[in-house]
């Protein structure tokens, strides 16, 4: 059997691997930081003390617009300030609109970020009626981002930083005055006291910082509203003042305390600031459980956290409260004011979160019992304005054409003013001569009399036949005058009531005297020749030296 003189070529991705493994040996750790919380409750001041950035001094970035999603980083090193040993991310989101915290799950997947992420919940002095709201909003919304999309590995890794939290709330120790490191975990642990790390089934690092908690002790005597935050509480030291504010802070600790989570005090100091950036580095470097510790204490010392936590719990200073998550029981929070029952407040905060979207029943939840404690002082939108419901517009209408038919003075036709304006620009003597004060029955009975009483009048007379047929001539030529000026309105060829007549008489005048003479009684025939001499035009020249009643007719 001949060998083959060539030696065999390597793989080719040898060299490949050996680089992934150096650069996995020599890569720096990702430790992220999720900050929640409501516009202006201070999320930018606790992102730049967590990344040791000085807040920007130039007003023209103070009212910058916030992104859907905020973004920084920043290098951590050892104590020494030498080694590298990770690099913090920073998120924040605007508020809780879900626009915005729907982009979380991609920029933080669960599965690969719940071991190296710390959530920290802003809540605001400035509004302590909305405590409770917010709380139960956001911790909702951790539970859900942590349970993610149901997957095998998923669950696992919840499993395992489930029992890692755990085990740091069993392992917690009050640091002591003497700097005497802890070598070794005790081999005993105690089980969690009542009320303790029943949620959170994630196992996600959490902690409740309450900003602006230099604004609880304004000395100001103001009651209502403003920026001294307190609403309608009483300012001053002692009184209703300092039991609602100790209150409020047994129920954010039993809060905390059914969640694993520590709750902090911050101002714009930058000692509580620092403070609470010691204590996110150290749950971001705890270590994971190993189980040879806690079986067998000799088998070796867990694994050193660089950045160990020695600042003390602090629950009396109002504007620096420190409370690390594993230190507190309903004992503790019993203490601080009488007459809390922490018990029942941790079971109307379950029945606030465990009630379902249609139950209305929610009088005997945590959210009615804070409202009672802490009356809401936020500014309410303005009412809106009564429905105005229009009267449909027949309806409209025919109520006003009833209220206009039952007028009866002719002065209030809103007719009137539809009127031919001729009417006014050509009154005569007599007044506007309109179509209705021509109306032909009134003409026609007016002649009709004044020819009857002319005739009787005239029938003995010697010339009796020539002055009847006279007369009934000039009646008719009253009678076309007056159709053709009512008639002639309407044309715009027909001429106007008040052009002269041949005798130099207008036509108003020759009605006027015409009418007079009806009414006289003195002498009836007299009026008669008078109108018959008026009306009639001059005869011609040759009749004036004398004719006969032939040649006028």
């Amino acid at each position: 059997m001949s060998r083959s003189s060539t030696p065999e070529s390597p793989p080719q991705d040898l060299w490949s691997s050996i680089l992934d493994s150096v650069s996995r040996s020599r890569s720096i750790p990702a430790k992220q930081v999720l900050i929640l919380g409501q516009p202006s409750s201070g999320k930018s001041t606790i992102a730049s003390a967590l990344l040791q950035k000085p807040p920007s001094d130039d007003p023209s970035e103070t009212n910058l617009p916030d992104f859907a999603l905020g973004y920084d980083w920043a290098d951590v090193r050892d104590e020494g300030d030498e080694d590298i040993l990770a690099r913090l991310s920073v998120y924040t989101v605007p508020s809780s609109a879900t626009t915005y915290t729907s982009l979380l799950p991609d920029f933080l997947p669960p599965r690969q970020s719940l071991p190296h992420t710390v959530v920290i919940i802003a809540l605001d002095w400035t509004r302590p009626w909305t405590f409770i709201e917010e709380l139960q909003m956001w911790l909702v919304w951790v539970e859900q981002w942590a349970k993610g999309d149901g997957s095998r590995e998923l669950e696992i890794a919840r499993e395992e930083q489930r029992e890692r939290l755990q085990s740091h709330l069993q392992h917690y120790a009050e640091p002591s005055s003497e700097p005497l490191p802890t070598t070794t975990h005790s081999s005993t642990l105690l089980p969690l006291g009542p009320g303790t790390f029943t949620h959170n089934t994630g196992g996600v690092s959490i902690i409740v910082t309450c900003t602006k908690a230099d604004l609880i002790d304004d000395n100001s005597d103001i009651v209502g509203t403003g920026a001294a935050g307190m609403g309608g509480m009483v300012k001053g030291k002692g009184g209703e003042w300092e039991e609602r504010t100790d209150s409020i802070m047994q129920v954010l600790r039993t809060i905390c305390l059914k969640y694993g989570a520590g709750l902090f005090y911050t101002t714009q100091q930058p000692t509580t600031l620092q403070v609470l950036r010691r204590y996110v580095l150290h749950l971001l470097f705890t270590p994971a459980p190993s189980p040879a510790v806690s079986t067998n204490s000799e088998a070796g010392a867990p694994p050193r956290n660089p950045f160990p936590f020695q600042h003390r719990t602090n629950t009396l200073d109002r504007d620096r409260i420190v409370v690390p998550a594993g230190w507190d029981s309903w004992g503790k929070i019993a203490v601080l004011r009488e007459g809390f029952d922490a018990k029942s407040w941790g079971e109307a905060w379950e029945r606030d979160v465990d009630m379902d979207a249609s139950d209305t029943a929610g009088t005997q939840g945590a959210k009615a019992f804070y409202s009672s404690l802490v009356s809401d002082q936020g500014t309410k939108p303005p009412a809106l304005p009564p429905f105005n419901n229009p009267t449909p517009e027949q309806i409209f209408l025919a109520k006003h054409y009833d209220e206009k038919a039952k007028r009866t003075d002719p002065q209030d036709d809103p007719r009137r003013a539809f009127n031919n304006p001729l009417e006014n620009a050509t009154a005569g003597v007599v007044g506007p001569m309109s179509a209705s004060s021509l109306h032909a029955p009134n003409v026609d009975r007016a002649l009709a009399e004044m020819e009857n009483s002319q005739s009787m009048n005239l029938s003995a007379s010697v010339n009796g036949p020539d002055v009847s047929r006279k007369l009934s001539r000039s009646t008719r030529a009253v009678s076309s005058l007056a159709t053709g000026t009512a008639s002639g309105r309407s044309t715009a060829s027909s001429p106007p009531i008040s052009s002269p007549s041949p005798t130099g008489h207008t036509q108003h005048e020759v009605l006027q005297h015409f009418f007079q003479s009806l009414l006289s009684s003195k002498d009836r025939s007299g009026a008669a020749n008078a109108a018959k001499t008026t009306m009639s035009p001059p005869p011609p020249a040759a009749n004036e030296s004398g004719t006969n009643g032939d040649m006028v007719s």
